[in-house]
């Protein structure tokens, strides 16, 4: 007797893409995330993640450009080279998806055709039969990418099944958005993608924030998660810097020895990035390992009483 929806819980390897894209090329840097994908496919792996919005860029450059016709111009041109969910590159990377037999969650810059003025930024989901399977667009926008993206109009949707179980994705600051957690976790993800930018604002290091968050989602959802990191590049830095204190702070970044990061169910760090190099990074893992932690606390079943705090929506 066979049932093809029944959960199997079995070792897999995951992916997370420690690299740059190719800077606010969408033509360069889709075939970079295809690249990837078959480099991770070959390698073994049933799940690559990407970073934020890493086709063709993430719009870093507000974390230190205040807004002036310089910062202006590059948002045009993210514009210009940002993704259709319907064009050619999606279909690209799809295809990769299917040739390379992997799941994939991809960060892009999305605009909507026929628009001249709106972005989102958005997680694909693809499986590994190439079917673009949904999308999260990112809830709120964070500090300076309101400048630049709008609130995603995809619900509080944020997972898709793969062949090996249910993955889940937010994106930066979303990995401690209790609600989007909330979200994920009643689809019983087996492995959480967390998608983040090159680096944070001066005053506040990222990979503090990607641990700290990531292991309380972990624990919480009592999954896997890898984290995925943009890098920076010396164009990037010729391209937003304006002052020696901005280049000095930018080349500190590129040079910060942790980026990408895989934790287990219990928010244990399994494997981080090695330095400013680009890598993907693999972790081989058990799905069984998730069960011995939900079976004592599932926040999405018996760990919860959700008509307790049901009337705390009505306010």
């Amino acid at each position: 007797m066979t049932n093809s929806s029944r959960q199997e819980f079995k070792k897999i390897r995951v992916a997370g893409v420690q690299a740059a894209p190719v800077f606010l090329d969408l033509n360069g840097t889709t075939e970079k995330a295809c690249e990837l994908i078959l480099e991770a496919g070959r390698k073994g792996a049933e799940l690559i993640a990407f970073p934020e919005a890493f086709i063709p860029t993430f719009p870093n450059w507000y974390e230190t450009l205040a807004e002036s016709p310089k910062a202006r111009e590059l948002d045009k041109r993210l514009f210009l080279e940002s993704v259709e969910m319907d064009g050619e590159h999606m279909k690209a990377i799809a295809e990769a998806c299917a040739k390379a037999n992997i799941n994939a969650v991809v960060g892009i810059n999305e605009r909507s055709p026929m628009t001249n003025g709106s972005m989102h930024n958005t997680q694909v989901h693809i499986t590994r039969d190439g079917i673009i399977a949904g999308k999260h667009q990112k809830y709120v926008p964070t500090t300076g990418e309101r400048q630049v993206h709008t609130p995603g109009k995809t619900g509080h949707y944020n997972t898709f099944r793969t062949n090996f179980g249910v993955v889940s994705g937010l994106i930066c600051g979303e990995n401690s958005n209790m609600l989007g957690m909330y979200a994920a976790a009643v689809n019983y993800p087996v492995v959480h993608v967390g998608s983040w930018p090159m680096y944070f604002h001066p005053y506040f290091h990222m990979q503090h924030a990607i641990l700290t968050a990531t292991a309380g989602l972990a624990y919480s959802l009592k999954c896997f998660v890898v984290n995925a990191v943009s890098r920076i590049t010396p164009e990037y830095i010729d391209a937003v810097a304006e002052t020696e204190e901005q280049r000095v702070f930018l080349e500190e970044q590129r040079a910060y020895l942790p980026g990408a990061s895989i934790l287990d169910p219990s928010g244990n760090l399994i494997i981080d990035g090695t330095g400013m190099d680009e890598e993907l990074l693999f972790a081989d893992i058990n799905l069984e390992d998730v069960i011995i932690p939900k079976l004592i606390i599932d926040t999405a079943g018996h760990y919860n009483r959700p008509e307790l705090f049901a009337p705390l929506f009505q306010k």
